[in-house]
């Protein structure tokens, strides 16, 4: 599936169905204007920046200061530890990372880590 069309579903999953939390959202674009992530602003002025290549992904949330939260699968050597290697979540900094039992389906998994947010603002 076209890349566009996940993000603008993502978007739209966004918009609808979290309009309590989600203030706007906008696709940024690359070289030869392709469309490369998905950014997502919030009530309490944090964002989530989506990222999706393949079966590769990050969902990455930054609030203000130097708190983030980002489940990703990139296999880093550091990470071979945790159960369920290379998916990871980055829980408040770079350095603490769990376990991510976030969905494969970027659907789902935009749902789910909205609706952890939403408890979290």
């Amino acid at each position: 599936m076209d890349a566009e069309i996940i993000y603008l579903k993502l978007k739209n999953i966004a918009l609808q169905e979290f309009p309590d939390i989600v203030v706007s959202a906008s696709l940024t674009k690359g070289p030869l204007h392709t469309v490369k992530s998905l950014r997502l602003f919030f009530v309490d002025n944090s964002f989530l920046e989506i990222w999706i290549s393949g079966k590769k992904y990050s969902y990455h949330w930054q609030r203000t200061g130097e708190n983030i939260y980002r489940h990703d699968n990139a296999p880093h050597k550091k990470h071979k530890h945790i159960k369920t290697f290379p998916k990871h979540f980055h829980y408040g900094s770079e350095n603490n990372t769990k376990e991510s039992s976030i969905a494969d389906n970027p659907e789902a998994a935009i749902r789910e880590f909205l609706g952890f947010i939403r408890k979290n603002i």
